[in-house]
């Protein structure tokens, strides 16, 4: 019976509960869907207004769209991190028909509050996103 079993590395274990539970191949395959789901999503943004196009871009395909991923995945070192927030930059830089430096990207993704547009970058949120998750569970955990 134990024959017909498949051995599965880690590393290669499915999704559970929406998103991959270890770091491996189906982490770097749902990012990069992440990924390219921002991207046709920027390619839309374009044919609305610029003001709706960034108050969309803010609130439904920034980090808000991947918070789950960044909750239950150890996303921390992962290289799609960066090229999510390079695909938030792009997408910035078409609505407002500007090109941004380091520096105004950096105060663009401060919150409101602060002067900045509120788009969240989810290289710097990945960790303290999965560390409060983890932190949440403790009690069910032990």
């Amino acid at each position: 019976m134990l024959q017909t079993f498949t051995h599965t590395a880690i590393t290669d274990c499915g999704v559970g509960v929406g998103a991959p539970l270890f770091q491996g191949s189906v982490l770097d395959n749902t990012w990069t869907d992440r990924c390219a789901k921002l991207s046709r999503a920027v390619d839309k943004l374009s044919l609305i207004s610029a003001q709706d196009a960034l108050m969309l871009l803010r609130i439904s395909f920034s980090a808000p769209r991947v918070q789950h991923l960044l909750r239950c995945s150890p996303s921390v070192d992962n290289p799609s991190l960066d090229v999510f927030d390079s695909h938030l930059r792009s997408a910035l830089c078409r609505i407002a028909n500007v090109d941004i430096s380091d520096m105004e990207w950096t105060q663009a993704s401060l919150p409101i509050r602060y002067s900045g547009l509120g788009i969240r970058k989810v290289h710097s949120h990945a960790l303290s996103a999965y560390l409060a998750s983890a932190a949440s569970t403790s009690d069910l955990q032990t």
